[in-house]
């Protein structure tokens, strides 16, 4: 089967990136310059990481809201540090109905300031606390260098936002998403190893006290953060007057988190698991699983394949049916390998015969011929196999390309094709803003065995260093 419709990825990693959106019919650029527009097929893996992800935040207690687009520009310069942050990606309307508007209106580039706002309507009493909010929208935040998926001016995400009684409760939460939700998602259900920590005081999030960070490493050895987890302190609360009457009837502001994942997700997917022949979609995220393909037509083909398709959503696979024999055959299996569906069930005249069918298997590779009755064993078989083989592939092409070191020289030479990690005592932040100047970045600080420092100060603390998209 031909295997060359893609720009290999060893001779240009950002154009095999870009031939994979276009030919596994995941998204286009949109109209104005930055914005994207997802396709059915992108869609469909969104909605699927949507659910699993709004399944996990609920059971942490969160509960779904929705704020508006537009925010008044007043609210921002509330909390200066955080607008300034923001300050050169904002996008503001200046006219509106035909008229220019009294107070410039600013489109959303994340809402703890408007939700801030009602955050401190809504909490009066200790009873209220902790408030724990979610909402699914989309942001903007103007990109000068946009890439699908990675950094577009306008992206969908989930942002949480709650507010809490003490300081302690705060950061539990804030840990609580970052390890048991997010760190959870990307293994269990995104197939992808990802490094937990926080960030340094130069990359935390403006206005944040604590920046918790989920870094993973691509196919090209540099690094995406995958979401983040903010304690915020009382910084916002006490920009929106956030406070509440405590039980010993005296009044309290209150701490404040914040985080979040966006479509950004999805880049990391195509470049954590695609290979030279496309997508390679892990298997409990893929919106199909199993693919029953007819070859071509014959007596009781298009039958057995139907009969296929319903054993296995019988069993919970998700299955469909391909019987569209004007196709070249070939030309199917190569889309259905772009796309990278995990499993395709090819039905011919030849294999029926014989009382079987051929199973090919995306993550594993190689196709083998199985009896009709067993295939339903197969396919649940490799789909189980090929997701643990996803995550353990991923893991060893990370630790294969991260490397100890104990220099910044050393750091920035390791950095042109991977990772490194060296002591943050050794580097610091003069040692960062050099690191910087060659385009350089601590990703996170983390401790030896994987684990969150509680401060930058901690002994042994390691600093993870690469390039980033």
């Amino acid at each position: 089967m031909p295997r060359t419709v893609l720009t290999p990825q060893s001779e240009d990693f950002p154009r095999w990136y870009q031939d994979v959106v276009a030919k596994a019919e995941l998204a286009d650029n949109g109209p104005v310059r930055g914005t994207m527009v997802i396709r059915p097929y992108g869609y469909a893996i969104w909605e699927r990481m949507q659910a699993d992800m709004d399944r996990r935040i609920k059971e942490a207690g969160a509960r779904n809201a929705y704020f508006p687009l537009f925010i008044p520009e007043s609210y921002l310069t509330r909390e200066a540090e955080h607008v300034e942050g923001f300050s050169p990606e904002l996008a503001v309307v200046t006219h509106a109905g035909g008229k220019e508007l009294e107070e410039k209106v600013v489109v959303r580039p994340t809402s703890e300031t408007v939700i801030g706002e009602y955050m401190a309507k809504w909490t009066q009493s200790y009873r209220d606390l902790p408030l724990l909010l979610n909402q699914w929208a989309n942001v903007v935040r103007w990109e000068l260098r946009p890439r699908v998926f990675l950094r577009t001016s306008e992206f969908l995400w989930q942002e949480g936002h709650t507010a809490h009684a003490t300081e302690q409760d705060a950061r539990a939460y804030a840990r609580r998403i970052h390890a048991d939700v997010y760190a959870a998602f990307m293994r269990e259900t995104l197939a992808m190893p990802v490094v937990l920590g926080r960030k340094t005081a130069r990359e935390r999030f403006a206005g944040a006290t604590n920046t918790l960070a989920l870094e993973a490493m691509m196919r090209d050895g540099k690094a995406l953060q995958m979401g983040t987890s903010h304690e915020l302190g009382q910084n916002f609360a006490k920009a929106f007057d956030i406070t509440y009457l405590s039980e010993q009837s005296r009044q309290e502001t209150c701490w404040t988190t914040s985080w979040g994942t966006s479509t950004r997700m999805l880049g990391g997917l195509i470049m954590c698991h695609g290979d030279d022949a496309g997508l390679r979609v892990p298997p409990r995220l893929a919106p199909v699983q199993a693919l029953v393909m007819v070859v071509k037509d014959g007596d009781g083909v298009a039958a057995a394949a139907e009969q296929v398709v319903a054993d296995l959503l019988a069993r919970g696979v998700r299955a469909e049916l391909d019987a569209r024999v004007d196709t070249p055959f070939g030309r199917r299996a190569v889309d259905a390998e772009l796309k990278g569906i995990p499993v395709r069930v090819e039905v011919g005249p030849r294999d029926l015969a014989d009382g079987s069918v051929t199973v090919a298997r995306r993550v594993a590779g190689g196709k083998v011929s199985v009896p009709l009755g067993g295939v339903v064993d197969s396919v649940t078989g490799a789909l189980d196999e090929d997701h643990e083989a996803l995550y353990a592939g991923a893991l060893a092409h990370q630790t294969a390309n991260t490397s100890a070191v104990t220099s910044i020289d050393e750091a920035r030479e390791a950095a042109r094709t991977g990772w490194a990690t060296i002591p943050w005592s050794t580097i610091g932040p003069e040692g960062e803003a050099i690191l910087a100047e060659s385009a350089v970045t601590v990703r996170c600080l983390t401790m030896p065995d994987g684990s969150v420092p509680e401060s930058e100060d901690d002994e042994g603390v390691l600093a993870v260093v690469g390039r980033a998209y």
